[in-house]
């Protein structure tokens, strides 16, 4: 028996064909990976592709230590990530992947066995990973806790922070914030700023006193994101915070506690008594500096002293009064200094004034001062006994005394200060003193009493005494006052005459001095004696002067005093004395005449006389003031001299005006108007002498005695032609009369052809004409017609009789009126070579004009750009230039392209700069075309081929064509003309070799549309059994005329398939209807596999080989790169494509696979055949020995069941035994007892389907899933199973304990149940 199972296993190892296994490889490109290292765990990264020649099914892996970062799918090599990436862990990594073709049994079971070893290829593998912004910036090494100085400077580094950004680039760059500042004040947050290095700088002023002495910054810092833009993800890192402590320096003085201080003292206080306490403390409030203090200033220096606890003493005796003036207060400036130094090196200070206020003791008598409140000086130095005053005589009561400036005054306050006056002496009587009774300071009159005991007669001087007495210590002062008595003024000034005379010349001199002699007199002595003069106001009294002092009388303004005018003044003189008293008297003053006047000549003289017909007479009436009967009045007539006195005379003492003889308006100057001015002076015989000049007008009238004339005899004027109303010239003429109804001048024109002018006269002046002569608006000449004409001009005055001629000679002038025009023989087409070819002028484009003074220029308009007639733009619109003389240049030789542009048009005009404005001056636009000719500056260029060429060599065959290519070239003609060659062939085999073959391959060059098309066909017949690929190398090149070739070349992949992937169809028809459904099958074919199908032949089947195939089909499926699709292959994608599959089942495909490899296949499926027949027979044998066992213990289970049941019915229905039960288990002994049939369970022979375990014993006997609930009331109904499962079998246990009787009395309330999983009908 052991013998057949060994045939069965080696027979179909034995039977494996012995055929040698080629290794697979992986493709180039197996060699390296980059990956994002935030590709999301289980994304598809790469696919592991090998290839193997045999075309075994092929097991891709991934080992090595990082291996565990992919996971493989052994069958397709997809690859997926399993673990995360991390570039800053491992930027890159090696991993080993390998590929095993599994070809037949491993060698290990059978090693003596050539070509049963599958073949494992291994290959390392570099994989980068690109770093993604996937790392927040992490703050290193930072101390949250820093001091700084408040003295710190602006603009200083605090502390630095530093903030690590794992990743690179854009997303590692860190950017650090200040996010906040506490304390959160406005000014806080510009406090500090922080600089992209992390230095967190400070921006203002600290003040530990004045500001916050703690702050905190939160910060943080941010990466700049993935590419550095605003719309790229930014990572933060978390917010960290730092505290800044300020320290606080000893710069700020120290600061009184409070910011008055004032305290009182009397003014007998004995030294060292304490008055008031000052405290300072330091401005530092962190420092707490030890403080002394001084006086430093004080008003009454001395006075007070000040401990070193700030206690101020008395240092001194005090005296209220010496401070009246200052409000009885001493002010002390206190000084508080630091003990140690400050930040400068120097002790800071403060300084407060205390206000001491010494009260009053009453310790001094009131005493007098000579002065005047509030102006006084109270020391005791300035107090007197001795005063002096004065008083008029005879003054009224109550009159104070003059000029006595007494104050009576006690430095004690309130009743201390109050003092009584009083009144003594030898002419006490004469007075009284004011006020009785006053305190402090008071001014102190002495007053007139009786008024005639004063009197200066009998007393000149009286005296008085004072008295002042302290009201509470009776202490008393005298002062003595000594009382001039002043005279007053009783008598007037008188003067010796009440009338005085006196003469003066008129007009004299200012301050002349009338008279010295008048005095007055006065008996008073002293101010009442003194006399001053003055005049009244009156007639005159501001012309005349008098001195106050002297009483000389002086002419104040001698101007005004005019004899002719007024002749007599009267004045009233006044003295008064120095008591205001006064007399006066009466003054006569008399004016002289002089000569002061000039004559007057009365009326105006205005004269009209006609010139040669008219004589003049006229007196000249005068008159004058001085006076009548002197020389002073006495007048003589005189011609002044002038351009036309010589022509008159005047009488010396009458006064008359004549002519000598006749007047000639011609002869006076024009611009006069024919007037004649003559002077006449009239003069009187005074001294000095005085005259006057009178004008006398004289009207010379005109009479028309003259004709005009031309100021020329011939006139030359020229014209232009074609000018309507043009002006000619103008003509002048003149007419010696004056006036304008006898020199008005009107001009004429005779002549031939004087109908083709006008003449507008005009005025020019007085007596000049003017004669515009001009062409009518309607009338133009022709210098061709007529260019010149001879006129007469008439000039004639008012007076119809006479008139004066003038010869006009007009010439006519040609005007450039023709436009100009291009020579059309300039303008024929020119050619260029481009790309640099030619330099310079290439054409000359000629402008002509008939005109005769003409200046032509030639002008570019436009520049028309074309190519194969199609406008290209502005593209060459700067390759030429036309100059101003019609030269054509080329412009930009070098960017002159054919390919872009192959013909420019330039559109020129001819432009006279000479034309009238009026007339056209442009000619009509012409163009010049210049062809661009082709120079083979291009090079062929092969034109990209989106497809894949396959050559099947069964198929092929000799010039048939197996692939295309496509080339142009931009030039034109032959320069453009290409021609294919085949350069060189290698075949690159399936394993790498490369091997190179000649003359196996031709190209043909055709073209269409400009592209040349060069067709590759087979020269010879292909060997089909070589797998690879042929390379083919093609060259294209042109064929310039002239000039060098220019030549491309491209290598393309003609892929093979070799005759392995030779698939048979068979159908169920006859060749003839397989050929008529051939497109149907090849459409079906080609949706199922999506590749190109090749037929290769259709041939009828022997129908003794195969009753269902009556023909078949043999073809490659060919994919667009080059791959080929295997039988196998072929029959899954069919089948998963069940369209297509019913679709072909349709067309009457029956088998799919080709002869061939059925029968390379037929030792395979005998192999399998036998392999099979074994296994069935081994499957035989498990299951009879399985079922030999089964019987045997199904009998014994059987014999145990009936002896359960004959023991089940001896056990009353619902009575449980007493024994104890096994917890977890429904058993109720250690012996395992079943609460069921209270037997062992070794005896139901379940022992032999369980182990030794307690746990199988548990499992067995264990009813806890099926516990009763006795509690329930109600009883539970099993359901009644159908007829047709009641027919069945009745499992024979159960129907044992169906047959028990319950008992009737006992067991009421308990329920049966029936274990539905103790089930004995299979035994």
């Amino acid at each position: 028996m052991a013998w057949l199972w060994l045939s069965f296993v080696l027979l179909p190892a034995l039977m494996v064909p012995v055929t040698a296994n080629l290794a697979p490889t992986f493709l180039a490109n197996m060699s390296v990976v980059t990956l994002a290292e935030d590709i999301p765990v289980g994304t598809e990264v790469f696919w592991l592709v090998a290839e193997d020649p045999d075309g075994d099914p092929l097991t891709y892996g991934i080992s090595g230590s990082k291996a565990y970062f992919f996971t493989v799918n052994m069958t397709t090599g997809e690859v997926r990530l399993a673990s995360p990436l991390d570039y800053e862990t491992n930027f890159q990594f090696s991993i080993t992947i390998f590929v095993d073709d599994k070809h037949n049994t491993p060698k290990s079971c059978f090693p003596d066995l050539p070509g049963l070893s599958h073949l494992q290829v291994q290959k390392t593998m570099l994989v980068l990973v690109e770093d993604r912004n996937d790392n927040a910036p992490v703050f290193q090494d930072i101390n949250f806790s820093i001091s700084i100085n408040e003295t710190l400077p602006v603009n200083s580094v605090v502390t630095t922070v530093k903030a690590v950004d794992k990743d690179t680039g854009y997303g590692g760059l860190v950017v650090y914030f200040i996010e906040k500042v506490l304390p959160d004040t406005a000014d806080n947050q510009r406090l500090f700023k922080i600089l992209d290095n992390g230095s967190i700088i400070l921006n203002g002023q600290l003040s530990y006193n004045n500001k916050s002495a703690f702050y905190q910054l939160e910060l943080k810092a941010c990466d700049s994101g993935e590419n550095g833009k605003d719309n790229s993800t930014v990572l933060c890192s978390p917010n960290v915070f730092l505290s800044i402590s300020v320290i606080d320096q000893p710069d700020l003085s120290p600061q009184f506690v409070r910011d008055f201080y004032m305290a009182s003292v009397p003014e007998d206080a004995p030294q060292g008594t304490s008055v008031l306490k000052v405290e300072a403390i330091d401005g530092d409030k962190g420092i707490g500096d030890m403080v002394t203090y001084n006086i430093s200033n004080s008003t009454r220096p001395g006075w007070f002293g000040i401990k070193n606890d700030g206690i101020i003493i008395v240092n001194n005796s005090l005296d209220r009064e010496q401070l009246l003036d200052e409000d009885e207060e001493v002010q002390v400036q206190v000084t508080a200094t630091e003990k140690n130094p400050n930040i400068y090196g120097q002790h800071d200070k403060a300084s407060i004034w205390v206000t001491l206020r010494v009260t009053d003791v009453n310790d001094h008598k009131p005493e007098f001062y000579n002065c005047t409140l509030p102006n006084c000086i109270f020391t005791p130095q300035e107090a007197q006994v001795n005063f002096i005053g004065s008083v008029y005589e005879h003054a009224s009561a109550r009159i104070p005394i003059d000029n006595l400036t007494l104050v009576a005054y006690d430095p004690d306050k309130g009743s201390n200060g109050t003092f009584l006056l009083s009144l003594e002496g030898p002419n006490a009587a004469a007075f009284s003193v004011s006020p009785e009774r006053a305190a402090g300071s008071v001014e102190v009159q002495v007053l007139v009493r009786v008024s005639t005991l004063v009197d200066y007669e009998t007393q000149t001087v009286m005296v008085v005494q004072v008295v002042a007495t302290d009201s509470v210590s009776k202490n008393s002062s005298i002062a003595t006052v000594t009382i001039h008595v002043m005279d007053i003024n009783d008598h007037r000034p008188t003067f010796p005459q009440s009338l005085y005379v006196f003469t003066v010349p008129e007009h004299c001199n200012d301050s002349y001095v009338i008279t010295d002699s008048i005095h007055a007199t006065d008996p008073d002595t002293g101010e009442g004696g003194r006399i001053t003069y003055s005049l009244l106001q009156g007639n005159g009294a501001d012309l005349f002067a008098v001195d106050p002092n002297t009483g000389t009388l002086t002419v104040r303004n001698g101007t005004l005093l005019d004899r002719e005018k007024q002749a007599v003044y009267y004045l009233t003189l006044q003295a008064t004395d120095g008591g205001n008293l006064s007399d006066s008297t009466m003054l006569q003053i008399i004016l002289q005449d002089i000569n002061d006047n000039k004559p007057v000549v009365s009326g105006s003289y205005n004269i009209f006389v006609q010139e040669d017909r008219d004589n003049v007479s006229v007196t000249i009436q005068a008159f004058d003031e001085d006076e009548p009967g002197t020389n002073n009045s006495l007048l003589h007539f005189s011609l002044l001299p002038g351009p036309y006195s010589s022509n008159f005379s005047v009488d010396t003492d009458t006064g008359l005006l004549t002519n000598r003889g006749p007047l000639d308006r011609e002869a006076i100057d024009p611009a006069l108007g024919g007037r004649i001015v003559l002077s006449v002076c009239v003069a009187d015989s005074g001294v000095p002498v005085y005259s006057t000049v009178v004008n006398v007008t004289i009207n010379v009238e005109d009479i028309n005695d003259n004709l005009p004339i031309f100021n020329q005899s011939n006139y030359y004027f020229s014209v232009k032609e074609r000018e309507s109303g043009a002006p000619v010239g103008v003509v002048v003429a003149q007419d010696a009369d004056q006036t304008e109804v006898n020199n008005r001048i009107s001009f004429s024109l005779s002549g031939t052809g004087s109908n083709n002018f006008m003449i507008r006269g005009s005025l020019l002046g007085s007596g000049f004409a003017m004669g515009q002569l001009q062409l009518p608006l309607d009338v133009s000449l022709n210098y061709e017609t007529q260019n010149s004409f001879i006129l007469t001009v008439n000039a004639m005055d008012p007076d119809p009789q006479a008139e004066t001629t003038a010869i006009v000679y007009v010439t006519v002038k040609d005007v450039n009126d023709e436009p100009p025009t291009l020579n059309p023989a300039s303008l024929q087409g020119i050619s260029v070579a481009e790309n640099g070819s030619e330099y310079g002028i290439v054409a000359q484009v000629v402008a002509e004009d008939v005109d005769t003074e003409a200046k032509l220029e030639v002008q570019l308009m436009n520049v028309i750009c074309t190519k194969a007639g199609v406008d290209v733009g502005s593209l060459c619109r700067e390759w030429f230039s036309v100059m101003a003389n019609g030269s054509v240049l080329i412009n930009q030789s070098e960017a002159i392209d054919y390919e872009s542009c192959d013909l420019v048009t330039l559109v020129v005009r001819a432009y006279d700069l000479m034309t009238d404005p009026r007339f056209e001056a442009y000619s009509n636009n012409g163009t010049l075309p210049i062809s661009i000719k082709d120079v083979n500056d291009n090079a062929p260029y092969f034109l990209p081929e989106n497809k894949t060429f396959v050559i099947i060599p069964e198929l092929v065959v000799p010039n048939q064509q197996v692939a295309s290519v496509q080339a142009r070239d931009d030039d034109s003609g032959d320069n453009g003309a290409i021609l294919f060659s085949i350069l060189q062939v290698d075949f690159l085999s399936k394993d790498g070799t490369i091997t190179s073959f000649q003359g196996y391959f031709g190209i043909t060059t055709s073209s269409e549309a400009n592209v040349f098309i060069g067709n590759i066909k087979l020269v010879t017949n292909l060997d089909s059994t070589l797998q690879g690929t042929y390379q083919v190398t093609v060259e294209a090149k042109d064929k310039p005329s002239v000039g060098n070739i220019q030549k491309d070349k491209m290598t393309l992949n003609l892929f093979t398939v070799d005759q392995s992937f030779r698939v048979r169809l068979q159908f169920s028809m006859p060749k003839e209807e397989v050929g008529a459904k051939l497109d149907d099958i090849k459409a079906a074919l080609t949706q199922a596999t999506r590749t190109t199908v090749y037929i290769v032949s259709i041939q009828d089947i022997d129908t003794t080989a195969r009753a269902r195939s009556r023909s078949y089909l043999d073809a490659y499926f060919v994919f667009s790169n080059g791959s080929a699709l295997t039988l196998n292959e072929l029959n899954v994608m069919i089948r998963k494509d069940q369209d297509s599959l019913t679709q072909l089942l349709q067309l009457g495909l029956v088998v799919l696979g080709s002869q061939e490899s059925q029968e390379s296949d037929l030792p395979k499926v005998l192999i399998s055949v036998i392999v099979g027949l074994g296994l069935a027979l081994l499957l035989v044998f498990l299951v009879m020995t399985i079922a030999l066992v089964c019987v045997r213990k199904s009998y014994r289970r059987k014999l145990w069941a009936m002896k359960a049941a004959k023991e089940a019915r001896k056990t009353a229905a619902g009575v449980m035994p007493s024994g104890p039960a096994i917890p977890g288990t429904n058993m109720y002994n250690t012996e395992r007892a079943n609460p069921m049939l209270n037997l062992p369970a070794k005896d139901l022979a379940f022992e032999s389907h369980s182990s030794s375990s307690d746990l199988d014993y548990v499992s067995l006997n264990s009813l806890d899933d099926n516990t009763v609930d006795l509690g329930q009331d109600k009883k539970e109904i099993k359901e009644e199973l159908p007829p047709s499962l009641m027919e069945s079998d009745a499992e024979p246990l159960s129907l044992v304990l169906s047959g028990r009787q319950m008992d009737s009395g006992s067991h009421q309330g308990i329920r049966c149940f029936t274990n539905d999983g103790l089930d004995t009908t299979d035994l």
